[in-house]
């Protein structure tokens, strides 16, 4: 008995990429000659609410199972004909029952949000389905998007339900190897055994067949059912989807299952070909930055398509996107945030240029405005004098003549007018410069937006370093924060009361970011401390 067996949804998750419209002939001959080539589950399409759908043939968008009767053929007793229903996209109460006739099971997909705000709606939809006599599989969409703990309550769920199979969902296709490990690992140890576990990636990565063939290792000789999903061509939007032709022929090679093989490569030639000359999908660094940002590939195409972007402009706009909204897509949400994006972008080449004439393979002294400037100023001085590093002082300007200022904080940039005439500047693009001699690097690439407080200025320097290549960073003044200490600065001008509540988030934030350069730098830059600094202990570990 097989206990791998393979979805092809070509007509659902492959046709969005054309609006799921398939003519109605084709969407026959397609889920006839899957079954012919002995594939074990079609998905022939959507299932939505006729208010949403217009539905006149010449589309896999239905909106009854009995339209979708046409298309799945009952002689083949060993395929299963299944339709996708998205939690909020149709009427469930209207679905009717399982005759025998029409499609034998439903894929039901909800989204974290729906399951955390409409828990009970949505377990109701799943009790719906199966009440109704079709074969449930149940596909928490984005399962990267669960915390451990939060998964295993879906497990507990399902083991509630009992479905028929429960899928593990790679929706915005930004899976590693270790996070399929991970929730497999997590499922397969916590669900009834008689559950079949569904693995459905984006290929963003280009790693779907390989995430394929670790999920049939991991299944290694139990006696769970695992589902692969796939596509004819990888047919998807964007990065598109595991390769329905490339897991039949592992399956076939590897495991001597009996598909035919030759009948798949005839159904690339006769039906996906055309749509890939006319749609583009497959990896792209376009793609590959949906997966970075976790992001619905509308935005991407949206991006692309609309501002010719490249591909490093494409990474910074998602950025932008809060994390929970760019699993959507917002247009109106997009060009606003696009034009503010151009008005603080700059091109820093030749400044990053000059940067590294001054400073690459020296040692940069980075003095941050922190209290221990002054109770340490000797250390320092000595230091310096021992030393002679290039000196940047971070939001102010420090003694000596020849040092660097850098600032990314424009209220700061404007205080010191006076004190900075003359003098070294570097500001990021953001702040608004008054000096034809400042150094103006770009904002964009010095920050990173998946932190709360990614315009930390003494983050932003540094990552402005490791496009610079110096040998060794000293820093002096980089102290942390202390909600009980009324000397957090070099002065109490830096004081914002306000922050004092998060000082703990902050530290926590810049500890993790601080961790990310250096480790991203090593081991050609040493870091050094010289002054106390709750972050010691991450730059002692190198």
């Amino acid at each position: 008995m097989k206990n791998v067996r393979v979805l092809d949804c070509t007509l659902r998750d492959g046709g969005r990429i054309i609006d799921c419209a398939f003519s109605d002939q084709e969407t026959k001959e397609i889920s006839d000659r899957l079954a012919n080539a002995k594939i074990d589950i079609i998905e022939v399409g959507f299932l939505r609410d006729w208010h949403k759908v217009n539905y006149h043939g010449n589309s896999t968008f239905f909106t009854d199972v009995d339209q979708i009767r046409p298309f799945v053929d009952k002689t083949k007793t060993n395929t299963l004909y299944v339709a996708f229903i998205d939690y909020g996209m149709c009427d469930i109460d209207t679905l009717k029952p399982f005759d025998g006739s029409s499609i034998d099971g439903i894929r039901f997909g909800f989204t974290k949000k729906n399951y955390d705000e409409e828990k009970e709606e949505v377990i109701r939809w799943a009790h719906v389905i199966k009440e109704r006599g079709y074969k449930l599989f149940v596909q928490g969409v984005n399962s990267l998007n669960y915390a451990d703990r939060e998964l295993l309550e879906i497990v507990d769920m399902v083991n509630d339900i009992h479905p028929y199979s429960f899928g593990i969902v790679d929706t915005y296709g930004a899976m590693y190897m270790d996070d399929v490990d991970r929730l497999y690992g997590l499922i397969d140890h916590n669900m009834l055994s008689d559950i079949c576990i569904d693995f459905h990636s984006h290929n963003n990565y280009q790693l779907s067949f390989a995430f394929a063939q670790e999920v049939i290792k991991l299944s290694g000789s139990s006696s769970r059912q695992i589902i692969i999903d796939g596509t004819l061509g990888g047919m998807g939007k964007v990065a598109g989807n595991l390769n329905t032709e490339l897991i039949v022929d592992f399956l076939i090679r590897k495991l001597h299952y009996d598909y035919e093989f030759e009948d798949i490569l005839d159904m690339l030639d006769d039906y996906i070909y055309k749509y890939s000359l006319e749609h583009k999908w497959g990896y792209s660094t376009a793609a590959m930055m949906a997966g970075i940002y976790k992001s619905h590939p509308n935005n991407i195409i949206y991006l692309t398509e609309k501002f010719r972007l490249d591909t490093k402009d494409v990474g910074n706009l998602l950025s932008m996107i809060d994390p929970e909204t760019r699993q959507r897509y917002d247009y109106d949400n997009i060009q606003r945030l696009y034009t503010e994006y151009v008005a603080d972008k700059v091109d820093d080449y030749e400044a990053i240029q000059h940067l590294r004439e001054v400073m690459e393979g020296k040692e940069v002294l980075l003095m941050v405005p922190g209290n221990t400037l002054n109770t340490h100023r000797e250390l320092i001085a000595g230091y310096k004098d021992q030393n002679k590093p290039i000196v940047i002082s971070v939001n102010f300007v420090a003694d000596e003549p020849s040092a660097y200022t850098f600032f990314g904080n424009a209220k700061r940039y404007a205080r010191l007018e006076k004190k900075r005439k003359g003098r070294n500047v570097i500001i990021s693009s953001n702040v608004k410069g008054d000096s034809e001699t400042d150094i103006v690097v770009n904002y964009h690439s010095l920050i990173n937006r998946g932190y709360k407080y990614f315009e930390n200025s003494t983050i932003m320097l540094l990552n402005l370093l490791k496009r610079i290549n110096p040998i060794k960073i000293t820093i002096a003044g980089f102290d942390g924060f202390d909600a009980d200490n009324d000397k957090n600065y070099l002065d109490n001008s830096y004081q914002n009361e306000r922050h004092i509540e998060e000082f703990e988030v902050l530290n926590k934030e810049i500890s993790i970011m601080l961790k990310d350069i250096i480790d991203t730098m090593a081991p050609f830059c040493e870091f050094n401390l010289i002054t106390p600094s709750k972050f010691s202990a991450i730059v002692s570990k190198r």
